[in-house]
Order: C-alpha cells, then sequence, then structure tokens
C-alpha cells in the first residue's frame, strides 16, 4: 500500500519507479510463479482490472495510485482502469461495475480490484453478492486497502 508521503517521480511510470525497477520486479514475479524467461510468452501473468468509484467531485487520484502500486507490488498486470462517478447508486446500477465483472467472466481478468470496500457497497448484502458473482465468473473482487486522506 502506498504511503501518505507519495509524491509521483518525474519518471514516466504512474508509481515513480524507474523502468528497469518495473522490469525488475516484473522478472522477480515471474520467478516466484515458476515462470522462466522462455516460458514468458506462453504463460500469461494474473490480470485484473482495476474499480474506481466516487461522487461526481471526488478525487479520486490517491485510490488509483493505491490500487495500482498494489497491483505492481503483486506482479499482477492491469488490464483496465476503471473509473466511475455513480455517486450512491447500487452496484447492479453502474456501467462501469458490470464492465469490470464482464473482463472476468471472460476470462480476461482474474480478479476485480478496489480501493475500498464502500466503492463497491456499504451495504454489506450487497458487496457479498457482488463478490459472489465474480467469484462464481471464475474470479475474486479484492480490496487494496483504506482511501488515503485529502490533502
Amino acid at each position: 500500500m502506498a504511503s501518505p508521503e507519495y509524491e509521483p517521480q518525474q519518471s514516466g511510470t504512474p508509481t515513480g519507479r524507474s523502468d528497469g525497477d518495473l522490469r525488475r520486479r516484473r522478472a522477480l514475479a515471474d520467478a516466484a510463479a515458476g515462470i522462466g524467461p522462455e516460458e514468458s510468452g506462453r504463460i500469461k501473468r494474473f490480470r485484473c482490472v482495476i474499480y474506481l468509484c466516487g461522487a461526481p467531485q471526488a478525487n479520486i487520484v490517491g485510490p488509483r495510485i493505491d490500487c495500482v502500486e498494489y497491483a505492481e507490488a503483486f506482479g499482477w498486470e492491469i488490464t483496465e482502469v476503471i473509473e466511475e462517478r455513480a455517486g450512491l447508486l447500487p452496484p447492479q446500477g453502474r456501467d462501469g461495475l458490470g464492465r469490470a465483472v464482464r473482463w472476468v467472466r471472460r476470462g480476461e481478468a482474474g480478479a476485480v480490484l478496489t480501493a475500498c470496500r464502500s466503492m463497491i457497497s456499504a451495504v454489506p448484502g450487497e458487496y457479498d453478492e457482488l463478490a459472489s458473482e465474480i467469484e462464481k465468473a471464475g474470479g475474486f473482487l479484492h480490496v487494496a486497502g483504506a482511501p488515503r486522506a485529502e490533502r
């Protein structure tokens, strides 16, 4: 998880890491997963969809950075980042959340990653229902952590 002191660097990567550092991290993740350099073309890395939701005027840059850093720390490939400004709509009424679930259904992602539970639903039953739907599709719903405080 990102520290509250996170400041973007000028290196061109969203996390401020150099390209060489990102390649090294990917190579380490591949090695930990048992994927050799010659096999990397045949075996796909674990993929996730990042889903973020907030009120129309909410700043969700911090949670996005947290999710990207979280995925990179585990060597996950990010297939899509979906940002939605749906406010208090239930999960079934959000187009972006439906798109995230479809990524899992099609086998193009193994997880939906979000910054906090409330971005899915503040109602435990609705959250559990969506988590179950994603699991039936062959993936899982994962919360990276609590959103960072506004600066």
